[in-house]
């Protein structure tokens, strides 16, 4: 397989300085692909405050997603794509996210011959049943569907969303898993005086939640699990990090609990380990990077049987697992969880354990892995 660095070009509807798992998996992933000598060029919607970069980019027209007003999705750009490609062709075109301006860039490198591959990112057909909106779940699983399945490959980051996406009719799949930074995300992060700007001892509980605050979260679930583990241990806090639509009726109506906002590098890993307990209700992930995140800063974490927990927590091994959306049986472990703190540091000191191999160099070496095997089934090994 021929090992010439490759010209990557990268759709992304998101990116850092942008707060959230897309864009952090992309962002890291296009800084090691540029370290290993390839050249990534990005095109994706120009944001609110976007300033030159000095990357190797294009931005293109994009329009606010609804109650997502930091966010944007890109308009298609199927002329745009064409000039450009034309005069400065890539070997491969990667498309990380499945909006209009996705679907153009597959489009046009279809037009030019450009092999393309896809990322499998956000369960959105899961999302409609959370919004009033169940009826879209099969039209939007039948878009993703064809969207991917005109690829070389879809990449996925687990075996678990492999097997349910195959099932579906996904074709082509491949796994490529997600990464921890585990010097950023550490335990020896934690701080005393964090943790008593939240009116919490070296003895109280601290409980996180960490992600977008939205309905697809399943944030009443959080709330119904702390307050059983509130009855046991009166003093427990419960820590909120992160923003979206549904922040601010939970400021409202819980003004007794610690809301942090959106934290970032640093500043997220120690309020991270500064907490003993992760809570983690969600039954809509792809794979759930803060779950990671939460066990590489030592926390007990709590999650459904699933995702990045499926693949990476041993029930009672280095954290407790809850049957796929069983309520009952996710709050039965939050009870657990305040009654025996001391084995959830225990669980705790192990998840940082499990972490420690799981750095994004390999993660970024298997992408590149399957990547070349795509350019060689087109008949495209060299570039062109």
């Amino acid at each position: 397989m021929d090992n010439r660095p490759l010209h990557l070009a990268l759709i992304t509807e998101t990116f850092p300085p942008e707060v959230n798992g897309v864009a952090m998996t992309v962002g890291r992933m296009a800084h090691g692909l540029a370290a290993r000598g390839h050249r990534v060029a990005l095109v994706r919607p120009r944001q609110h405050h976007h300033e030159a970069s000095g990357r190797d980019e294009l931005l293109v027209s994009g329009l606010r997603v609804p109650r997502y007003p930091d966010l944007k999705f890109g308009l298609p750009a199927t002329g745009q794509l064409l000039r450009r490609w034309r005069t400065d062709r890539p070997d491969l075109v990667v498309a990380v996210t499945e909006g209009p301006l996705g679907w153009s860039a597959l489009r046009a490198a279809r037009k030019l011959g450009i092999p393309a591959i896809s990322e499998f990112h956000t369960n959105f057909h899961s999302y409609s049943a959370h919004y009033g909106m169940a009826w879209l779940e099969r039209p939007v699983r039948g878009y993703l569907r064809r969207f991917h399945n005109r690829n070389l490959a879809t990449l996925v980051p687990s075996e678990d969303v492999r097997k349910r996406l195959a099932e579906q009719g996904f074709c082509n799949l491949e796994v490529v898993a997600r990464g921890v930074d585990t010097q950023l995300f550490d335990p020896s992060r934690r701080s005393a005086d964090l943790r008593s700007k939240w009116g919490a001892g070296e003895q109280t509980q601290v409980v996180a939640y960490v992600g977008r605050m939205a309905a697809e979260k399943n944030l009443p679930l959080v709330l119904a699990a702390f307050r059983q583990m509130q009855a046991i241990r009166p003093d427990s806090k419960l820590l909120w990090v992160g923003d979206g639509p549904e922040r601010a009726a939970l400021q409202a109506n819980h003004p007794e609990q610690c809301f942090a906002g959106m934290q970032r590098g640093v500043a997220l890993a120690d309020h991270y380990a500064s907490a003993d307990v992760f809570l983690f209700g969600s039954t809509t992930e792809t794979y759930g990077n803060v779950t990671l995140e939460a066990m590489a800063s030592g926390l007990g974490v709590i999650s459904y049987d699933y995702a990045a927990a499926r693949t990476h927590v041993r029930h009672h091994e280095n954290g407790l697992l809850a049957r796929f959306d069983d309520d009952a049986d996710f709050v039965d472990q939050a009870r657990y969880a305040a009654s025996y703190p001391s084995v959830m540091r225990a669980l705790g000191q192990a998840a940082r354990q499990t972490t420690l191999p799981l750095g994004w160099e390999a993660i970024v070496h298997r992408f590149e892995d399957v990547a070349r095997a795509a350019l060689a089934r087109a008949g495209a090994g060299a570039p062109s």
